[in-house]
């Protein structure tokens, strides 16, 4: 049996090669209509299957979000395994933008979905809401260890909401946001070349610098393009850290489709910008 090899592993690897560009796969109503496209089961696979196709020989991540695929039952989620297979069939990561939180066994129920190698949903790493405590991640964290794949835990996320949770003040003085990136840093720590669990911290949300960042581990990015936020932003946002973001772009690659030279441009363009900024 080969050795598992970890998601941060993977991910530098991707990140260094191809770029650290993630492409979300958001298959909304509007987008299929822009396309030309029924919000349908025929609309739904002709979307995925071409986004797959025009990119996942060049882009580092695909971030597909699990909701647009499940409002159709069970033949989008069908349509869901397909594209993570195909993807990852590639040689692109898949990122699961699920954002599961439970506890106990339910929890595990959700990490045996998107974590197992055994389930057709596997993926190489999934996005996971620590708001029941960050204890309550254990069976994701535990799973995601054994099988060599990865977590991103919403942590400093782009939606002005998510202030009045993550940046409360706890009765030790630290804020949540910052506490949730203090529990990943001690999960990645001593890891080489970069740790598997990695934070959600949005790109518009400026300057971050009072919070350490620095977690040994990826920061998958949300922002850029139509949320407001460029490439050239991502060192002053991050900082010292920059070298581990995953910038998230979807609607600026996707409202290109259905032309795959258009996306293939699109994308190429946005990866360009990203590692020019990041390596400046």
């Amino acid at each position: 049996m080969s050795p598992v090899i970890p998601f941060g592993t993977r991910l530098r690897e991707a990140m260094d090669t191809r770029g650290p560009l993630c492409v979300g796969i958001d298959p909304h109503a509007e987008l299929l209509a822009s396309w030309g496209l029924d919000d349908d089961i025929a609309g739904l696979e002709k979307f995925s299957r071409t986004v797959v196709e025009a990119l996942a020989d060049s882009v580092a991540v695909f971030k597909p979000q699990a909701a647009f695929f499940e409002r159709f039952g069970s033949k989008g989620i069908a349509v869901l395994e397909q594209t993570v297979a195909d993807a990852r069939a590639a040689g692109t990561l898949v990122v699961m933008d699920a954002k599961r939180g439970d506890i106990g066994s339910t929890m595990a129920a959700y990490a045996q979905t998107f974590l197992s190698p055994s389930s057709p949903l596997f993926s190489d790493a999934l996005t996971v809401s620590p708001y029941l405590g960050y204890g309550s991640l254990k069976p994701a964290v535990d799973l995601a260890r054994e099988s060599g794949a990865g977590l991103f835990v919403l942590a400093l996320t782009s939606n002005p909401e998510g202030a009045e949770v993550q940046r409360a003040v706890r009765s030790d003085g630290r804020t949540i946001g910052a506490t949730m990136l203090g529990h990943l840093a001690a999960e990645n720590a001593g890891a080489s070349p970069m740790g598997s669990f990695g934070a959600v911290v949005g790109a518009t949300l400026g300057d971050l610098s009072s919070f350490d960042l620095d977690i040994n581990g990826p920061l998958l990015a949300p922002g850029i393009g139509a949320q407001g936020a460029t490439a050239a932003d991502l060192p002053a946002v991050f900082g010292a850290a920059v070298r581990n973001v995953v910038p998230n772009v979807s609607r600026g690659v996707l409202k290109h489709g259905p032309d795959a030279g258009a996306l293939r441009g699109a994308a190429q363009r946005f990866a360009d910008e990203i590692r020019a900024a990041v390596s400046a």
